[in-house]
């Protein structure tokens, strides 16, 4: 490949040695047949748009939303943790008595308990990883739900700040699971022009669990007794059962089929998914023969499927983009939101004020996140991930330099809540809901499992760190630093921008076939848009013989 300018656009194409292998794992007819069909299906969807994609597939759409409903049921355990040390009656039960009169959690608790819960995490993704590729994604979601309900009872009737962080390590484990299957799910149910949308709808999901959870404790302000936070505990049964039973009836992911070779079951899951009245000349075994073109370029590219595959050959590049996108992020500065209530108290707002504010900065993250949906149709996944970061790292450094106005004025607190709130908006029209979509689709298909619970379980550790981090910034009896924390996000969330700019690539518009190669050939970050690829030299083209070389791929469709 020609080393050109970025404002260029270069060619690519599948390396021949990866075409021989192709052709070598199955005979020539099938071969030949196999790729023509997966050529005249990618043709197809690239072709369809958004507007047609919304008519083909409204199945898919409708699955994938309904499976990341359980993200709204996490979203609403876990802010309900982080928002509880800023409960008086949850205080009162296991906090420790202060010499102002008030109730504390210490800082070694809080982060225990937020840690504890990370632990959790860590495990079920681990241990997802693997069952999901062998019993695939349904039965692996519904053995979770299972879990989480009877799990429910050790923090329902917990009585000690052991048992509930016995609990809490428990719930973590079938959390695992969701955080992974429901992108994974969304990516592959859904063709190249809806991919980006239901990816981000987690996020979505996410605000909404996260908005619902304070809305519940905001209404429980009133009470005194360990109702209050018991209640709360005890909606959390209200979601699994429901989604079991709907999970059971949803098809499996058709992907997920091809990787074990039970094609007609793909077929008929693709089938499922689509609403083939809107467009009679969709062929689902056309749309099945570019499944299993891509993992047959997949296998001749990097042949395994296990975790320490995703640290040889292309798939290393692969495994660090996702990875450090996730844990981006943590690093922006988003925990700062995990504890927004407690850090509003701490930066010396009233109880209720600071629940209020907390309750608005969720419903601006819902907001954000449907926005991000125009915003990455106008600008793409990278730009709109890199902005983010720079005005994030802008913002951080505003809240620190407005706390030293000083904790009694009142101007001050409000101009610091103000700034959070401006950086909600910030977060989720930007690095929050696009993480899942460049996660999603910068992953192999073989390896997206895999690649995937690492990516988690690296934000994961990295979560545990700067809840311990974050704890002692803004709990009076450790660092005390309240608002000022926000000068260290903001170095961090600059880092992070560095590191977006050099590594952090352009996936919007292409197939996964199209990102293997682009991958495969070793194109820069800053290349990803404008290379035009071929997929299907296969058919008998010379690999030179390379049309358009000059048009970049969006272009080349006109």
């Amino acid at each position: 490949m020609a080393d050109n300018d970025i404002g260029m656009a270069s060619a690519v194409h599948v390396d021949d040695g990866a075409r021989q292998r192709m052709a070598a794992a199955m005979s020539k007819e099938e071969f030949k047949h196999i790729s023509q069909e997966a050529q005249r299906a990618s043709e197809a969807e690239q072709q369809l748009g958004l507007r047609e994609s919304f008519k083909l597939y409204p199945h898919a759409i409708g699955w994938s939303i309904f499976l990341s409903t359980c993200v709204i049921m996490e979203g609403f355990d876990i802010t309900l943790l982080g928002n509880l040390f800023a409960y008086p009656p949850f205080q009162r039960a296991f906090g420790v008595l202060q010499s102002d009169g008030t109730y504390q959690l210490t800082a070694a608790w809080q982060a225990g308990l937020t840690n504890g819960n990370q632990v959790g995490q860590i495990i079920g993704l681990f241990a997802n990883g693997i069952i999901a590729e062998r019993v695939g994604y349904r039965w692996s979601l519904i053995g979770a739900l299972a879990m989480t309900t009877g799990v429910i009872f050790i923090i329902f009737f917990s009585q000690s700040l052991v048992q509930l962080l016995i609990g809490q390590i428990l719930i973590g484990i079938p959390w695992g699971a969701f955080q992974t299957l429901t992108v994974t799910y969304a990516s592959e149910v859904c063709p190249t022009h809806l991919r980006a949308y239901l990816t981000t709808y987690v996020n979505l999901c996410w605000v909404i669990g996260q908005f619902l959870s304070m809305g519940v404790l905001r209404a429980m302000l009133q009470r005194e007794d360990d109702w209050g936070y018991r209640i709360p505990f005890a909606l959390q049964w209200m979601w699994p059962i429901p989604l079991i039973v709907g999970i059971f009836f949803a098809p499996e992911s058709p992907w997920w089929l091809v990787r074990k070779g039970r094609l007609e079951q793909a077929k008929r899951s693709v089938l499922r998914l689509t609403k083939r009245e809107a467009f009679p000349d969709f062929n689902a075994d056309e749309n099945v023969s570019m499944m299993v073109h891509t993992n047959e370029l997949e296998k001749a590219i990097s042949a395994g499927t296990k975790y320490w595959d995703c640290f040889k050959g292309i798939d290393r590049r692969r495994t660090e983009i996702v990875c450090l996108t996730w844990a981006a992020q943590h690093l922006s500065g988003s925990t700062m939101m995990a504890f927004s209530t407690y850090f509003y108290q701490q930066a010396g707002m009233a109880v209720e004020d600071s629940f209020n504010m907390s309750l608005g900065q969720y419903a601006i993250g819902g907001v954000g996140t449907v926005f991000s949906w125009f915003l990455m149709g106008w600008f793409g996944r990278r730009t709109l991930y890199l902005t983010g970061q720079v005005t994030m790292c802008v913002l951080l450094l505003t809240i620190g330099f407005a706390a030293f106005a000083g904790r009694d004025n009142e101007s001050g607190q409000w101009a610091i809540g103000s700034l959070l709130l401006v950086y909600a908006l910030t977060y989720n029209c930007t690095v929050g809901p696009i993480c899942y979509s460049l996660v999603s689709e910068l992953s192999s298909t073989r390896l997206k499992n895999k690649t995937v619970v690492l990516a988690r379980n690296t934000y994961n550790i990295l979560g545990m760190v700067g809840n311990v981090m974050t704890t002692r910034m803004l709990n009076p009896s450790a660092w005390n630093w309240g608002a000022r924390a926000g000068f260290f996000w903001a170095g961090t969330c600059g880092l992070c921008a560095i590191w977006s700019y050099f590594r952090l690539p352009e996936p919007k518009g292409r197939t996964y076939a199209e990102l293997d190669i682009l991958f495969d050939q070793r194109v820069s970050a800053r290349k990803f848009k404008r290379t035009v690829v071929r997929t299907h030299d296969d058919l008998g083209d010379s690999p030179s013989e390379v049309d358009e070389i000059g048009l970049p791929a969006d272009e080349k469709k006109q």
